[in-house]
């Protein structure tokens, strides 16, 4: 039985994380924003009881985030898994009507927000039995794939900088015998994907867990897609 932390478990990709980790036995620390509006996330502990921990931790604030590891360690000595999955994406960009406010909001939330959190939680991890950590990105942070119809400025640049960020922790972390994967989940049909998307949030989160659970030191810092191919960066 493993221990993990998710950020964003309310809904979508993350909430489909944490059924499936619940459903496999492991125990689950599922954080987020407002925890009392997150009915799907409360309705599972009626089926998986002590073994889901809800917690209240929103990534853009500090405070928020040390009251959160505060809360872990007084119920678990240590963590096995983070994920990373928090983020948001707010409307599509072009150059003509950029808001450097969104850009601003984003990066504080999909890069700056997961060094929050991974600096608070490393103690906890560095306890962890072959401990991991999980960083959801996307394709369209990467540089090599990058496309011109794939106009948007805040939240594309954004996942390039948790790229960047991913790969400087992956050094750190390994000297700490802590694995990193950065994975892009797929076009997921979630509310920021829409139900357009190709990829349901079962099997977007079923193929995260399985390259999570691939991972090690020899295979780390690297960028995987939910299917378990390396994507290039």
């Amino acid at each position: 039985m493993k221990q993990a932390l998710i950020t964003g478990a309310n809904r979508g990709i993350g909430l489909e994380l944490t059924r499936q980790l619940l459903t496999r036995r492991d125990r689950v620390i599922a954080t987020c924003r407002q925890p009392a509006q997150a009915i799907a996330l409360q309705d599972l502990t009626n089926e998986f009881g002590d073994r889901l921990l809800i917690l209240p931790l929103d990534v853009s604030d500090d405070a928020s985030v040390r009251a959160a590891k505060t809360a872990v360690s007084g119920r678990v000595k240590s963590l096995d898994m983070l994920i990373n999955n928090a983020g948001i994406l707010i409307g599509s960009e072009t150059l003509s009507n950029f808001d450097s406010a969104i850009m601003q909001r984003s990066f504080d939330v999909n890069a700056v927000g997961v060094m929050r959190v991974v600096t608070q939680f490393v103690d906890s991890l560095r306890l962890g039995r072959d401990p991991k950590v999980v960083n959801v990105s996307s394709q369209l942070g990467s540089l090599q794939k990058m496309r011109r119809q794939w106009g948007r400025y805040s939240y594309n640049s954004s996942k390039a900088a948790l790229n960047m960020i991913s790969r400087m922790l992956s050094f750190d972390l390994q000297e700490d015998g802590i694995a990193l994967v950065v994975l892009h989940p797929g076009w997921v049909q979630t509310d920021m994907g829409g139900v357009h998307a190709a990829v349901s949030s079962q099997d977007s989160a079923a193929g995260i867990l399985q390259v999570a659970d691939s991972l090690t030191l020899a295979t780390t810092g690297k960028f995987y897609t939910y299917a378990g191919e390396e994507h290039p960066w």
